[in-house]
């Protein structure tokens, strides 16, 4: 987790790639104490799920975190790799009352992001 910067922009990078589920929860607890230090609606976040593992944890962990953190986000871009059940997308979604634009790439979400 860590703000990087892409075409000018400043990003916030949620680095989940290969993670599993314990690692994804203990990441997820971490964002909001980092995002909420920002003013509100000005972080961009890319959160790249590549060859991540899910569990109903783990998706609970994200639930929490992106509610937390939803003030502070400007626009926000995940990449997946088909490896989050729709179902648990959709209950992030769901819970939180936010979209979150999927990707197959990190260049396409960062391209979305600053664009």
């Amino acid at each position: 987790m860590r703000f990087t910067s892409y075409r000018g922009h400043r990003i916030l990078l949620l680095d989940f790639t290969n993670c599993n589920p314990e690692e994804i929860g203990e990441i997820s607890n971490q964002v909001p104490a980092m995002v909420t230090q920002e003013p509100a609606a000005s972080v961009c976040a890319l959160a790249d799920f590549t060859g991540a593992e899910f569990s109903r944890e783990a998706v609970e962990r994200i639930k929490i975190a992106t509610a937390i953190d939803k003030a502070h986000i400007k626009r926000a871009a995940w990449v997946l790799d088909h490896n989050l059940p729709k179902a648990l997308f959709d209950s992030v979604r769901t819970f939180t009352g936010r979209e979150f634009p999927v990707f197959a790439t990190r260049e396409e979400a960062l391209d979305y992001l600053v664009s």
